[in-house]
């Protein structure tokens, strides 16, 4: 990696830090924290802009910084640990300490996964990769097959999603020391679970971010942005930002053994290059760790861009694997919830044929107009694309965060329906993600928290709380007073996970069909999608949808998957049976001959097939 500080096989550290805008540096070195005046030692300024000193006495444990010429000391923005938050200093550390004991683990191909996204410090009361690690035997027990961590880079304070990174190689210190967030990646290979890290190569967080001053280069002022001047993939100097951040990537999946990454936002990402960021990062991780081991990526895309998904002629992705289908889970919310505000009025016109298309396609909108985004046409055509392209759930960080008291859908949609679509997404040939929690239908809210200083603090609650000023729940102050403050301690607190609760009630019923369908999953469909799948057609009518999927097992060999499930008022009648064997039946009566499905109804049937021509 040419960022950050490198340890020298004969002994010493070379400190490296890309910094054109500055004329001097100086290195401020802490030697294993000794309690001694830190040393002040001149850098060295070579050509390209960047600046280099070798210390033969440093080594891991060490801390430092970097002393600009007006006196502003700065991290590394290649820390690989920042004990002291993303304004302390910079640790050196050995990255290969730890002792793996994955050696064996070659990944898994896609087909097989199902996705649990996770927030390491709600996910349980310690907030720690630690504690953390000691419940991944549970969610391979569910059927669990890839765990997704949400950005793990190291943000301002002790609190907050993720997303407002600066230190982007530097694990949270909240949630432990580099070689804990390794040791919680080996536990989970040694279990069969894969891990994917969510990144962030969009933007950085508002507070943190040292690079503006010195390093003014990262940034490209022709692109603005909600966050100011966009990251530089596309101007003058853009190389060396497009190597950070493909250095990253490697970074996470070559060094704590990652098995791919989740992409936040590359719709805002600008980058007007011949070759966009996305495939780059993409194509340097097939042709590094991606050839001795099983590597994803997966996109969070709200343009629906399919050109990054395409496959090739064998059906390997030629860029990312698989992409967020926020379509999927806006037509189920709509269905499930009855809710039509916002970006869902889009899904609200005949809700239960909306989402039986994105069952059958994928994205719904391919390429047709947005009444949300005022007719702009939103979307590229999915229909070429297997279904393992697509993650699809009926909940993540952002829907259920993003509203105002952070409920979760349990608590705002019809449970009958609710069942219903659950069955409907973990018996496709969808990539199923449930957000953590949702296996036992968690009681506790996932809401927006943060822990900035206490000047942008302030405005973050304002801003919030002015936000949901629109709407008319919250139209005046008072009612705008209920929402949480992000910055309080209680509203990360109140997110946190309660676990007893997988034992209790309606709780544990949840739980228990949650691991049947699962099993059922790995049963009978992965064995049959390592080839592929495709839709072979979808109608609905009067709230019954028909759904039909192609799969192809790696051997070739074909079967044709049918779901029947009906989301209208009344019981539907005189349905016909679609063929195959019965792999799952609720709220179905066989009449001889023809069906009846009572509200919430679901039928998924298989039908072996020829072999693949």
């Amino acid at each position: 990696m040419p960022f950050g500080a490198r340890l020298l096989p004969a002994g010493g550290v070379e400190f490296r830090l890309w910094g054109p805008g500055a004329s001097q540096l100086q290195l401020e070195l802490d030697r294993n924290q000794q309690g001694g005046t830190p040393r002040l030692l001149p850098m060295q300024r070579a050509d390209g802009g960047w600046h280099r000193l070798l210390v033969e006495e440093a080594g891991p444990g060490d801390a430092y910084r970097f002393v600009l010429p007006d006196g502003l000391r700065v991290p590394d923005p290649a820390s690989r640990f920042n004990p002291g938050d993303v304004h302390g200093a910079s640790r050196v550390v050995d990255p290969e300490r730890h002792a793996w004991k994955d050696g064996a683990w070659r990944g898994r191909p896609w087909h097989e996964a199902v996705v649990y996204e996770m927030h390491l410090g709600t996910f349980t009361p310690e907030g720690s990769c630690a504690a953390a690690r000691e419940r991944l035997p549970e969610l391979a027990a569910l059927g669990i097959t890839a765990v997704e961590l949400m950005p793990v880079a190291d943000f301002p304070g002790g609190r907050g999603w993720g997303y407002d990174g600066v230190l982007h190689f530097a694990p949270e210190a909240s949630y432990g020391t580099p070689e804990e967030l390794k040791a919680f990646i080996d536990a989970a290979h040694g279990l069969g679970l894969m891990v994917l890290v969510d990144v962030v190569y969009n933007h950085f967080g508002p507070e943190g971010n040292y690079l503006h001053a010195y390093c003014e280069q990262f940034f490209n002022p022709a692109h603005q942005t909600p966050w100011g001047a966009a990251i530089n993939f596309d101007g003058e100097h853009a190389r060396t930002v497009r190597d950070f951040f493909i250095h990253n990537a490697l970074y996470w999946i070559e060094e704590f053994h990652a098995d791919g990454l989740r992409m936040d936002a590359v719709h805002a990402i600008r980058d007007d290059s011949p070759k966009h960021i996305v495939t780059e990062i993409c194509e340097a991780v097939q042709a590094g760790p991606g050839r001795q081991r099983q590597v994803h990526i997966v996109l969070e895309n709200d343009a629906n861009q399919a050109r990054f998904l395409t496959r090739d002629a064998q059906g390997r992705p030629q860029a990312a694997t698989a992409q967020w289908n926020d379509d999927l889970h806006h037509a189920a919310h709509v269905l499930t919830t009855g809710e039509a505000d916002g970006y869902y009025v889009d899904f609200a016109d005949d809700p239960p044929a909306v989402f039986a298309r994105a069952l059958g396609e994928g994205f719904v909108y391919q390429g047709q107009p947005s009444g949300f985004r005022e007719g702009e046409r939103r979307g590229e055509p999915s229909t070429d694309l297997p279904l393992q392209a697509f993650v699809s759930y009926l909940q993540t960080h952002d829907q259920v965060g993003n509203r105002a008291f952070g409920e979760r859908i349990t608590a705002l949609a019809d449970p009958v329906l609710l069942d219903a679509a659950h069955a409907c997404l973990l018996l496709s040939p969808h990539v199923p993600m449930l957000f953590m929690g949702e296996e036992y239908a968690a009681s506790t809210p996932f809401q927006y928290f943060c822990d900035f200083g206490p000047e942008l603090a302030e405005a973050v609650s304002r801003g919030r709380r002015e936000e949901f000023g629109r709407f008319a729940a919250f139209s005046d102050e008072a009612a705008r007073a209920r929402i949480p403050d992000p910055n309080a301690r209680r509203t990360f607190e109140d997110s946190t996970l309660r676990w007893s609760e997988r034992g209790q009630g309606e709780h544990a019923r949840v739980l228990a069909r949650m691991r049947e369908l699962l099993a059922l999953r790995h049963r009978e469909l992965v064995p049959r999608m390592g080839g592929g799948s495709a839709g072979k057609g979808w109608r609905a009518n009067k709230g019954l949808i028909e759904v039909h999927w192609a799969l192809w097992s790696v051997d070739g060999a074909q079967a044709m998957l049918h779901l029947l499930a009906h989301f209208g008022p009344q019981p539907a009648a005189g349905v016909a049976a679609p063929p195959g064997r019965v792999l799952h039946a609720q709220g179905v009566e066989d009449g001889g001959g023809t069906l009846r499905l009572a509200r919430g109804g679901v039928r998924v049937s298989l039908q072996e097939g020829a072999a693949r021509g």
